[in-house]
């Protein structure tokens, strides 16, 4: 898509088109935000083993790896909208399937297919509807229009897991069906903008689209993705590990993300890109807080260190945001969104991947490790740009 930030109704900041924009992001997120516990009390009946929702994480998520540029890429020639409209409305059939194959008893195979199918256009979609925002919001608002996005999108985190529990406690399926539908509202409030469209690469041009700046900040994503999914996929086996009900689960993903509301708003108020040492910084914190989590310490303190954690998470969204905006070309950014989507899906695949292969414990310390060593990279690489100035 193009990057003429601030066309049209951008201009003017608050508008109806933008807070339809926000209200379509915020809804988009619903699946992910619910999926881990809602997944999870689906599969617990059928398997007899909470943890077996990772399972359907991770087939989404593996989908969605495989599927997020090349389906970013066919939509080059379409208007932006309608094709974000179309792939929301393919994610929606896969979820509802999900819940109907589990009505119906279907294998637990026919339960990761479907998954799969919605996940394999979730990180496309994320793509198209994040580089519309472009068309909708002056370059030098953007900051604020990041962190308003965040602000709202973890309002989606606070709720889904709550609405999830709930929802799950009366049927897991039921459940799931009303989520799968909210999540597929943005084909309906996303706005039209007529200007926003994918184009083609200037002629002979042979750029590659992950370079080693790029690189950095789409594996800080990926990074941030495995310590926020380590409590947010193990929320259910954390619960269960301080002796709560599964259905408590919620209480970390809560803190989580109200913690994660109020990063979002310090974001907006401020309006301004982070330095990078600012953002060396809040990668450390977050580190410091998965590490404490990984601890074991009682469940007050781990709360404690889930809202350290929550704190980082919209301050480095926005920053990585900021950074692979500036790096793309116009016909890169609805790809480099959906590849950024993408980092954050392996985030999902590696901690999904410990829970189901190991434990919670395992799992946290990953998480701490990807986190911390992302740092050093980070770390590296702005001494040699401060080397090179």
């Amino acid at each position: 898509m193009g990057t003429d930030q601030g066309h049209g109704a951008g201009q003017t900041g608050w508008n109806w088109r933008l807070v339809r924009w926000y209200l379509a992001y915020s809804s988009f997120s619903v699946p992910q935000a619910a999926g881990p516990i809602a997944f999870a009390l689906l599969a617990l009946p059928m398997t007899g083993n909470a943890e077996s929702g990772a399972a359907i994480v991770l087939a989404m998520t593996l989908a969605q790896v495989a599927g997020a540029v090349p389906v970013a890429r066919w939509g080059r020639g379409w208007n932006a909208v309608a094709y974000l409209r179309l792939l929301v409305a393919i994610r929606t059939a896969g979820l509802l399937a999900v819940a109907g194959l589990a009505a119906m008893a279907a294998p637990f195979w026919a339960l990761l297919a479907a998954a799969a199918l919605a996940g394999s256009v979730n990180g496309a979609a994320f793509g198209y509807q994040r580089s519309v925002l472009n068309h909708l919001v002056a370059a030098e608002r953007m900051p604020r229009a990041l962190g308003i996005a965040a602000t709202v999108g973890e309002v989606t985190f606070v709720a889904a897991p709550v609405a999830a529990s709930l929802l799950g406690t009366v049927d897991a399926v039921f459940a799931l069906l009303v989520l799968g539908l909210l999540g597929g509202l943005p084909a309906v409030l996303v706005p039209m903008v007529a200007e926003a469209r994918a184009v083609a690469p200037p002629a002979g041009h042979k750029g590659r689209l992950v370079r080693p700046a790029t690189l950095v900040w789409l594996g800080a994503t990926l990074a941030n993705s495995a310590v926020v999914s380590s409590i947010e996929v193990g929320a259910v086996a954390l619960a269960m590990r301080y002796g709560l009900p599964p259905a408590m689960g919620f209480v970390f993903t809560v803190a989580l993300c109200a913690a994660s509301v109020a990063g979002g708003v310090w974001v907006s108020v401020r309006n301004r890109a982070p330095r990078h040492g600012v953002v060396l910084g809040y990668m450390v914190v977050m580190a410091l807080g998965a590490a404490l989590v990984a601890a074991e310490l009682p469940v007050v303190a781990a709360v404690a260190a889930v809202v350290l954690v929550g704190c980082c998470m919209a301050p480095l969204s926005t920053a990585y945001s900021l950074m692979l905006d500036e790096m793309s070309a116009p016909h890169e950014k609805a790809e480099i969104f959906a590849l950024q989507r993408t980092m954050n899906a392996l985030g999902i695949i590696v901690t999904s991947a410990c829970l189901s292969l190991w434990s919670l414990a395992v799992t946290q310390w990953v998480a701490v490790a990807v986190m911390a060593g992302m740092a050093v990279v980070v770390a590296v690489a702005g001494a040699r740009r401060r080397g090179a100035g």
